[in-house]
């Protein structure tokens, strides 16, 4: 009996239990090693009697504590068929807490105190405690040897006595296949703690097992780190290494220690490296110190393993790396045991910043499908099913994909064996679809039994969770609960090793057998656990990034990796049935978590992620195998898909691929920097949405060129491959270019940077005819030779659809213009495509040759000719950079005529020299198609610009498209019809001139010539002789002379050219600079359009016209103006053809200078313009200019700004004598200078505007002009705003009104705009306006204000603008104004007028000093108008009292009413506008009624916008009932109710001498509309009905005809935005012949058809004194136009028929009917369709003002007609042609009449269809002197720069949404 036995006191249970297990010793055996890792098993250290084995095994196990022991006996109980009385006993005692805990309670001391067994681990001593002894060499070898042998011994024992599971293969633990090793060619580069970028790999470089070490030299790095997705097999090489050595294989080392960081984690106290193999791993028997010696002087022969490098604890204090990891990095920078191995793997992307960076890296890519096949047959080896699995494996392309995975393959391997045997051949392979059925397959055969219990599954799961949402990987026994050890040990779900934490500690530790696992069992749990809800479900449905860079030194240990995945997998309806058995609920429960698991894939999908998000996401919905999901996901991919810098395996492009298969659209996918195992493409396979495929990487090689081979055929949809940075040789792009040709559908091919040799480039280039859509073809990057490219050259020259070959250092790019071809013609073979009109097309086609930087010498230049002559047409040819020297360009010069050239030939940096220029230029000299030769041999330029021959131009359309391009150019980008020479920084000088006018002199012919040679060193005598010389070279355009360091002198002698060369018309001299510039008429804007226009003939005109126009101009600027200059200068331009503008500008010009100047102007008739712009004059230079109007009488216009600017304007001498202005802005100007400046300018008789704005003048100057207006004859305008004026020269300007009879109009503002201006009349005028706005007036003004008004008998208005006048000062001011007889009107706006009421300001107008005539009140405008009439004429008081006595009104109103009644008895007109009547009780309407009963002479009442209450409506009706001499009646816009309507009506019934009544917006029913009528009957003188939006109906009209039948003096009639349809217009048919003096008619907006409109049009012929027809928004159509115009009133002015349905035959009509009519003032024929109309007028009409043409489809034939007809009407003032289908063609119309229109404000052109050539063609016609103030042109085809290009050059051309109309230019 054992001793335990009786201590427990179980004596009958221990037997029982030691003679259960003698029938299974090996089973115990299994056991021990699970529980016991380095239990010594030995027999040879047993006891030979069996029993007694088991029972020291069984004391083994005992002696470990409680929770072992009891889940050794949980595992007797569920794998052992142990009997039920045995059973129960066993777990009551032994396998629950309360049995044994009483049992060993007296023991857990002595337990705790135990040491190790007696097993493999000897006796310790540690190695910082034993003494140091000297010990000879032979003793010291003696131990280290039993030690290494002691290290072997223990490796073989713990790999090779692994017992396989109940139901398992042997091969479960013996088959090992080595994964794909691919070794990076770049070094380990770390930075916080992480990998930065992703090391390189080199394809085609596998490494084995045995090459991961090279111990045969001392070179290259001795610590490998091996990288490794999870389940790539890692941790399986290292233990395999470790067996491999013990069993004497890798004889190389003789120690190997093998650390798990999983395991190294837990230790937390400071270790030396003595301590870390002794201690940790394996003591040795005696004297570690001599071992450790031996080991250090042997380093290089041991290797010390650390497996899950990525697992290490990252510290918080990067400085302090920790205890282990401190170790780890001394043994790898060789601090510690220097000279040793190191090896560590690692999952990518989270490596500690310790590694060194000469670290060699390999990585671990997995399985291929011979490695798998390999796998599987070992695994099988022999057994019958091995032929099934290979079998199921072959006909499932998902299982196959999933076996690329080592770790997946296993469990697809043990899930075969288990399922093989009892399913028929096929359906095995269809429950392994997923990596979740995998694992949850291989859950099932890990079972013995093949049943699960699910509380223990589950509980299991729950710690998988618990342990990765902490980040344990490894647990002690006290973590897990007995009965689930037992559990995961019986299922081989778990498994146990050895843990030292120290000497003398030692534990031993569970883990699961893998990671992944404990995710998959995490998952479970989440799924089918009723704790877990749905929303904490949903919260570990995350997505991990991958990216390399992105893992920081702090990074937590996340190893969750899968568990997302596992949970879509678990989402699979497949798996519910498993689901709901686990978690003992129905599957609508399983159901709804699913549900919310796919719910949140959904919302991941539509996200934008990064590309490692993006392959765990397709991971995670391929596992749910969910259409729908999948769909969404693929649907949901961005076009452009990228994959950069992270590892990527064959399972994740094959799950891309699945997912791909439910997306419509294509796809573009970027692989870049990415790890790819050389069979990745073989997953592509079939893939026929991808469009895009981009690979690059260094880790592709031949190998992955062949398998993608293999995928590119299948691809359907392929446009553009690319493969670049790769190390592919010959042989891997051979495999490429065999599978090109059956690709016809690719557009782009890209093989940049792979260093592919010349042979193999021209492999390549020889599929281009098999390629028929191919747009591009890269292969920069890749050394070839010289004689190569001119190889490829001849291909580019030969091959037909080859557009472009550029070339440049390392660039080789072809850019092709494949043909349209049909779908059955790209599958024909290409020798049969050809036919005659490709072969038209290829002789046609234009090549583009760029051979930049190739080396190309004089022999290759010849060579290259002799290709080239023969071939198509060139566009561009750029050898620039090359060393072709003076022969090779001068070879190239002379074969541009045989070239075919047409756009531009570059030979530049090819060592030209300057003898080579002469050669260049005679060689080009006979070349008809040159257009700009470009020579700078300083700057190294050779450049030959081409214009193409007249055949080859483009059509009228690409030019058209082309016109805002070529406003882009710069001046020197000239158009292809002219030649330019330009010779720069070539050292020219005078001795060169005679040989270069030689060689330039066959070129003249050919074109205007533009001279460049500047740059040069031509000096004085290069200059004068250049102007001789200039006569031979002909009608050159420009000549650029700038900077040849030419004297003053020379510069002046210039200017000579205007009189000795026609052709000059600019001179541009900046002289600092040296600037020289002569150019011809096409100068600025003209380049632009200097283009032949034979589709623009209008335009051709135009510049014809235009050019004849064209003033000479000089500007001189940055140049001492002497007057010794100024007169040299001056007698030089006496000889210069007129017209002529002189522009001058230099920093400081004397008085002296111009003086002499202005003297020298009379002799210079042809002067049109003198500018001095940014030119310093001095403060007596304003008199010296004032002067200048009696000087030179021609000059018209002077302008000074600021002292630095000045302009004189002069008349031509056919100009007849016209008025001057003036204009002295910013000139300083104080009070004593302005007396002189007005006597100056009294001397100008015909003196039209003044400006002295902007200057000192004050109150006392402006005083000084005021009061010599009277002798300075001004008839136009005096501005003297901004200058500091205040209320005083307000009142100045009142006061001296009287004394200044030509004045019409004044008016001040001393706000912020500080205006005052003064408007003159040529002749004495009766009537003046003044205008005073912001004065700000205080109550002492108001006296003075008073009597300079009483003093001013002509100012009829004055009108007051927010003053500051309030309501006393202005009653004050009415009060006190008197004059002898007249009118007088005072209009006020103040802010208080809206806040006051109509019975303040009637109290206001009550006070004045005048009889008053006519009051206006408008309460929202702030404004208060009343009108005086002197002398007042006193009313008498007994009248006045008897009227008031009727009033009824208290005691303050009834004096109010006296006054009123006073004041306002001759009161003809009472206006109130936007007021409240209903806010005072209705007193204000009442004392109105009483002033209304007072008012014997009131002829006008308006009461507009209004509010008034019923009972205020009847107190203002009871008053205008005794005004019977009322004539005009205005009530609209002012809301009423039907009662206060039908009060108004009744008022009006005995209104008989109304002749105007204006009563729109009010709605009239049928009862007001009765009383109306009624009332109408009677109004006998009624001259004018204005009833507009009155919702009158068609009945209604026809009670209203009726009416208006006595209205036989009616003259409007005002029926516009009502419904009277057709059936009203017939009413009012019959009655309008009988209207003989109607004279207006509006009927707009009333849905009157052309039957309606027919009958208006014959009832209107009869209307013979009609003036203005107004028919618009009405459906008249062509029927009701031709009606009209049979006969149209003679006396018409005004026609609208906007929106009428008009077509071209109507409008055609209507114009010819209008044509010659002497009245017509207005025509509005908008939004009608006119297209294919010709809209002319033949005869004109003399008054037409504004015709609108707006959105009528006009296009540039009708404008042909038409824009001519408008020089026809000379009155025109604006022209609306917007929303049309206008381009250039008629904008160059437009421009010709421009300057004809003498009265033309505004031209509206927006959104037509003119682009920057036709506006460029409008600013040239208002620069012809045209009076348009603007044109709108937004929304055309112009782009926004040259927009603002062109309105800097001409303001008047607008391009805003807005219409921001410019002002009128000063002085026109």
């Amino acid at each position: 009996m054992d001793p335990i036995g009786l201590q427990l006191g179980t004596r009958n249970l221990w037997s029982w239990l030691v003679s259960l297990l003698s029938k299974d010793p090996e089973w115990l055996n299994s056991k021990m090693k699970f529980f016991l890792p380095n239990a010594d098993l030995d027999s040879r250290n047993e006891p030979s009697d069996p029993e007694q084995r088991i029972i020291l095994q069984l004391r083994k196990l005992h002696v470990q504590g409680v929770a072992t022991w009891q889940s050794f006996i949980h595992c007797v109980c569920m794998e052992l068929e142990v009997p039920l009385e045995l059973e129960v006993p066993l777990l009551s005692t032994w396998g629950c807490d309360d049995g044994l805990t009483s049992q060993l309670g007296a023991e857990e001391k002595s337990r705790r105190e135990s040491q190790l067994h007696h097993g493999l681990k000897r006796p310790h001593q540690s190695c910082g405690s034993s003494p140091c002894r000297k010990q000879c060499r032979k003793q010291q070898l003696e131990l280290a040897k039993k030690y290494v042998q002691l290290l072997r011994t223990s490796a073989l024992q713990r790999y090779g006595s692994r017992i396989p599971g109940s139901g398992q293969p042997h091969a479960f633990h013996q088959a090992y296949v080595p994964p794909i090793l691919r070794r990076a060619t770049a070094p380990l580069e770390t930075q916080g703690g992480c990998i930065v970028g992703n090391p390189r790999v080199e394809d085609g470089t596998d490494v084995s097992i045995s090459d991961l070490f090279n111990t045969r030299t001392n070179k290259g790095p001795r610590v490998t780190i091996l990288l490794g997705k999870a389940g790539m097999g890692k941790t399986t090489l290292a233990h395999h290494l470790c067996r491999k050595w013990a069993e004497g294989h890798l004889d190389c080392f003789q120690a190997l220690f093998l650390f798990e960081f999983r395991q190294l984690n837990l230790i937390t106290r400071f270790l030396t490296l003595p301590q870390l193999l002794f201690d940790l791993y394996l003591s040795p028997e005696s004297d570690p110190d001599a071992v450790f010696q031996y080991l250090e002087k042997n380093a290089d022969q041991v290797l010390l393993i650390f497996d899950g490098l990525d697992e290490a604890l990252q510290p918080e204090d990067p400085d302090d790396p920790g205890p282990v990891l401190a170790l780890f990095s001394g043994l790898c920078h060789g601090t510690l045991l220097p000279g040793c191995w190191v090896l560590a793997t690692s999952r990518p992307g989270k490596l500690p910043a310790c590694l060194p960076t000469e670290a060699a890296v390999v990585h671990m890519l997995g399985f291929d499908g011979p490695r798998v096949e390999e796998y599987v047959n070992r695994f099988f080896s022999a057994q019958p099913s091995r032929e099934g699995a290979l079998e199921e494996l072959q006909t499932n392309g998902r299982l196959r994909s999933l076996c690329a995975v080592p770790a997946l393959c296993q469990v697809a391997c043990l899930c075969l064996h288990h399922l093989l045997p009892d399913h028929a051949p096929g359906q095995s392979a269809a429950l392994l679809t997923t990596m979740t059925q995998l694992y949850m397959q291989m859950v099932l055969a890990l079972s013995p039994r093949g049943h699960l219990p699910t509380t223990s599954l589950l509980g299991l799961g729950e710690v998988a969770l618990r342990n990765l949402e902490t980040g344990k990987v490894t647990f002690y026994a006290r973590d897990i609960p007995p009965h689930l050890m037992a559990f995961g040990a019986t299922h081989s779900l778990l498994t146990s090793f050895c843990i030292c934490t120290g000497p003398g500690h030692q534990q031993t530790g569970y883990a699961f057998t893998h990671f992944s696992l404990q995710e998959f069992l995490a998952a479970l749990y989440l799924m089918a656990s009723p704790k877990v809800d749905k929303d904490l479900l949903t919260q570990h449905v995350t997505l991990n990034s991958r990216w390399v860079l992105r893992t920081g030194p702090k990074a937590k240990l996340d190893l969750s990796d899968h568990l997302p995945t596992f949970l879509a997998g678990l989402a699979s309806c497949t798996c519910r049935p498993f689901l709901s058995h686990l978690a003992q609920r129905g599957e609508d429960w399983v159901g709804t978590k699913q549900a919310a698991v796919v719910q949140a894939l959904k919302k991941l999908a539509t996200r934008k992620l990064t590309g490692p998000k993006v392959v765990e996401l397709l991971h995670c919905v391929d596992e749910t195998q969910e259409p729908e999901l999948a769909s969404l996901t693929a649907q949901s991919l961005p076009y452009q898909l990228p994959f950069h810098n992270f590892p990527l395996t064959y399972t994740d492009l094959a799950i891309l691929t699945n997912i791909l298969k439910h997306r419509e659209a294509p796809i573009h996918l970027d692989f870049e920097g990415c790890t790819l195992e050389p069979h990745c493409p073989e997953a592509l396979v079939g893939c026929g949405q991808i469009e895009n495929l981009s690979f690059k990487s260094r880790k592709c090689g031949d190998a992955f060129a062949e398998a993608l081979s293999r995928s590119l055929p299948t691809m359907g949809r392929l446009q553009m491959l690319g493969l670049a940075g790769s190390k592919i040789t010959a042989r891997g792009i051979s495999h490429l270019v065999k599978a090109l040709p059956l690709c016809p559908q690719l557009e782009e091919v890209s093989f940049q940077d792979n260093q592919l040799n010349d042979q193999v480039v021209l492999n390549i280039v020889e599929v281009l005819p098999y390629l028929p859509r191919l747009r591009k073809l890269d292969l920069s990057g890749n050394s070839i030779c010289v004689s190569t490219l001119l190889c490829l050259t001849k291909v580019a020259v030969t091959c037909p659809t080859i557009s472009m070959l550029q070339a440049r250092e390392a660039d080789l790019i072809f850019l092709l213009s494949p043909p349209m071809e049909t779908t059955a013609e790209l599958q024909r073979a290409p020798d049969l495509q050809e036919s005659d009109g490709q072969r038209k097309e290829a002789q046609s086609r234009s090549l583009t040759l760029r051979l930049q930087k190739c080396q190309l010498q004089v022999h290759d230049a010849e060579t290259l000719i002799a290709l080239l002559r023969e071939g198509p047409h060139l566009e561009e040819v750029d050898l620039s950079g090359n060393q072709l020297e003076d022969e090779g360009c001068q070879l190239m010069a002379e074969a541009v005529s045989q070239l075919h050239i047409t756009k531009k030939l570059d030979l530049s940096d090819n060592g030209l020299s300057a003898a080579g220029v002469h050669c260049v230029l005679r060689a080009v000299r006979a070349c008809w198609t040159l257009a700009e030769l470009h020579i700078s041999l300083l700057q190294k330029t050779v450049v030959f610009m081409f214009a193409q021959d007249p055949e080859q131009q483009e059509g009228p359309q690409n030019r058209a498209a082309s016109l805002d391009s070529l406003m882009l150019q710069m001046p020197s980008e000239l158009p292809l019809s002219s030649r330019r020479m330009r010779l720069t920084h070539c050292g020219l000088q005078a001795k060169h001139l005679e040989q270069l006018c030689k060689a330039l002199g066959g070129s003249c012919h050919l074109g205007h010539l533009h001279l460049d040679f500047s740059g040069n060193a031509l000096g004085d005598e290069g200059a004068a002789r250049l102007a001789q010389l200039l006569p031979e070279l002909g009608a050159l355009q420009s000549l650029n002379l700038s900077e040849n360091g030419l004297s003053l002198d020379a510069v002046l002698g210039l200017t000579r050219c205007f009189s000795t060369l026609q052709w000059v018309f600019h001179l541009d001299i900046s002289f600092e600079r040296q600037r020289i510039l002569l150019r011809g008429d096409k100068t600025g804007r003209g380049i632009w359009t200097s283009e032949p226009l034979p589709d623009l003939p209008a335009a051709a005109e135009f510049l014809g016209f235009r050019r004849r126009c064209i003033p000479r101009s000089l500007c001189l600027s940055e140049c001492p103006l002497e007057p010794q200059t100024l007169t040299h200068l001056c007698a030089t331009l006496e000889a210069c053809p007129g017209p002529l503008e002189l522009q001058l500008s230099c920093e400081v010009l004397s008085d002296q200078s111009l003086e002499t100047l202005l003297h020298c102007l009379p002799r210079l008739p042809q002067l049109s313009l003198l500018q001095l712009s940014q030119t310093g004059l001095s403060p007596r230079s304003p008199f010296l200019l004032a002067d200048i109007f009696s000087l030179c009488p021609r000059v018209k216009k002077v302008d000074l700004r600021s002292l630095h600017h000045a302009s004189l304007h002069f008349r031509s001498n056919e100009e007849q004598e016209g008025v001057c202005c003036g204009r002295f802005t910013g000139c300083s100007l104080s009070q004593e200078q302005v007396e002189s400046l007005c006597w100056l300018l009294s001397k100008c008789e015909d003196l039209s505007q003044v400006d002295l704005s902007v200057n000192q003048l004050g109150d006392g100057g402006i005083r000084s002009v005021l009061e010599c207006l009277p002798q300075v004859p001004i008839s136009g305008s005096l501005d003297l705003s901004h200058n500091n004026a205040s209320q005083e020269s307000a009142l100045c300007l009142v006061e001296t009104l009287s004394s200044c009879p030509r004045v019409r109009e004044a008016s001040v503002n001393l706000g912020s705009e500080q205006s005052f201006q003064i408007h003159f009349s040529k002749e004495d005028q009766a009537g003046k306006t003044l205008r005073l706005s912001e004065c700000s007036f205080r109550p002492e003004h108001v006296f003075r204000l008073a009597v300079g008004l009483s003093q001013s008998l002509q100012l009829t208005e004055l009108m007051l603008t927010q003053c500051c006048l309030g309501q006393e000062q202005l009653t004050t001011l009415l009060s006190l104004v008197q004059r002898p007889a007249g009118l007088f009107s005072l209009r006020v706006q103040e802010p208080w007028v809206d806040q006051a009421g109509v019975l303040s300001l009637l109290e206001v107008c009550a006070q004045a000093s005048g009889n008053v005539t006519e009051i206006s009140i408008s309460e929202t405008q702030q404004q208060l108008r009343v009108q005086l009439e002197f002398p007042r004429q006193e009313e008498n008081p007994e009248a006045v009292a008897l009227r008031l006595a009727h009033c009824g009104l208290g005691t303050h109103h009834s004096l109010l009413v006296r006054q009123l009644m006073e004041t306002c008895a001759r009161l003809q007109q009472l206006s109130l506008s936007q007021v409240n009547l209903c806010e005072d009780d209705d007193a204000s309407s009442l004392l109105l009624r009483s002033l209304l009963l007072s008012l014997s002479e009131l002829k006008k009442f308006r009461l507009t916008s209004s509010r008034v209450s019923t009972a205020g409506l009847a107190h203002l009706a009871s008053g205008l009932g005794r005004c019977h001499h009322l004539e005009e009646l205005e009530w609209s816009n002012t809301e009423f109710d039907e009662t206060g309507t039908k009060v108004l009506m009744r008022a009006l019934e005995e209104k008989r001498t109304l002749k105007r009544l204006d009563l729109s917006h009010l709605l009239l029913n049928g009862s007001t509309l009765a009383l109306l009528t009624r009332g109408l009957s009677h109004m006998t003188l009624l001259q004018s009905l204005r009833l507009n939006r009155n919702s009158i109906g068609d009945v209604d009209c026809r009670h209203l005809s009726k009416a208006l039948r006595a209205a036989t003096s009616l003259e409007e009639l005002d029926l516009s935005h009502n419904q009277i349809g057709d059936a009203g217009v017939r009413y009012l048919a019959t009655i309008l012949p009988g209207l003989p003096e109607l004279r207006k008619i509006d009927l707009s907006v009333n849905s009157i058809s052309p039957a309606g409109g027919v009958k208006l049009a014959e009832s209107l012929a009869l209307c013979r004194r009609l003036e203005e027809l107004m028919l618009g928004c009405n459906d008249l159509g062509d029927r009701t136009a031709l009606e009209l115009a049979r006969e149209l009133p003679q006396h018409l002015r005004v026609l609208h028929l906007p929106s009428s349905h008009l077509g071209p035959n109507g409008a055609l009509s209507l114009v010819q009917a209008l044509d010659g009519s002497p009245h017509v003032e207005e025509i509005s024929l908008a939004e009608n369709n006119l297209a294919e109309g010709v809209l002319h007028f033949c005869k004109g009409l003399p008054l037409l003002r504004r015709i609108d043409l707006v959105s009528c489809k006009i296009d540039n034939q009708t404008a042909k007609l038409l824009t001519p007809s408008f020089t026809l009407c000379p009155a025109l003032e604006v022209i609306l042609l917007s929303w049309n289908l206008l381009g250039d063609e008629a904008a160059a119309e437009l421009a010709q009449v421009l300057p004809r229109m003498g009265r033309l404000k505004r031209v509206d052109l927006e959104k037509n269809q003119i682009t920057a050539r036709g506006a460029w063609l409008l600013a040239e016609g208002l620069a012809q002197g045209s009076s348009v103030q603007v044109i709108r042109l937004w929304n055309n085809h112009i782009p926004c720069n040259m927009a603002q290009c062109l309105q800097s050059q001409e303001p008047r051309l607008d391009f805003a949404f807005f219409d921001n109309q410019p002002q009128a230019p000063w002085g026109t």
